[in-house]
């Protein structure tokens, strides 16, 4: 006995394949990378950010002592390397200054900065501050203040591949792993 079977069902088996073909292959392919902050512990997603080679994105905090804004500006390489490309700040404090044969120094308006330094740093490790210190991640405008949500925790810094899906994941949200409240904040400098 011969079985018919109608067009419709066909062309909608044949669609579905494909569509579970495409999905796969979003899962697998690989597309660029992103900046991973995660908690050093256990490894737990805090931010994946994507990032073009060569794109920046800034830690700003305030040190600690002198209670002064500091802005440490970084970028990824194609391979996944951390560099700090400058640091910017308006009050000389504790652990700041030039690394003989990093950067050099110029004057930005009220800020000192260190700036063409290119030094690798690959991934770190951060011990996140109190509110107040407010470290905070600043990527393509917007403001994530680890402080209000993970201090006194050590969170890491890595580039990392991610799929296609990843990055079309983020594209269409924040960037942010996990759910993350941030109140509107008058913004302060930021880059």
């Amino acid at each position: 006995m011969k079985t018919m079977t109608r067009p419709g069902t066909v062309v909608a088996v044949c669609l579905s394949g494909l569509v579970l073909l495409l999905i796969g292959a979003a899962l697998l392919i690989p597309a660029g990378l992103a900046l991973h902050v995660t908690l050093a512990e256990d490894d737990t997603p805090v931010l994946v950010l994507p990032l073009a080679p060569g794109e920046r994105f800034t830690l700003h905090y305030y040190h600690s002592v002198e209670n002064a804004p500091i802005w440490e500006v970084h970028s990824m390489d194609r391979s996944g390397t951390i560099f700090i490309e400058e640091e910017r700040y308006e009050k000389f404090g504790a652990g700041m200054g030039k690394m003989p044969g990093v950067g050099r120094m110029v004057k930005q308006g009220r800020q000192e900065a260190i700036v063409d330094m290119h030094m690798p740093v690959g991934e770190f490790v951060l011990r996140v501050g109190s509110p107040g210190v407010d470290h905070t991640v600043i990527w393509r405008g917007r403001r994530f203040n680890l402080s209000k949500k993970f201090f006194h925790q050590r969170v890491r810094f890595s580039g990392r591949a991610v799929t296609l899906f990843q990055k079309m994941q983020h594209l269409h949200g924040s960037g942010k792993a996990g759910p993350w409240h941030e109140p509107t904040q008058p913004q302060r400098e930021d880059q």
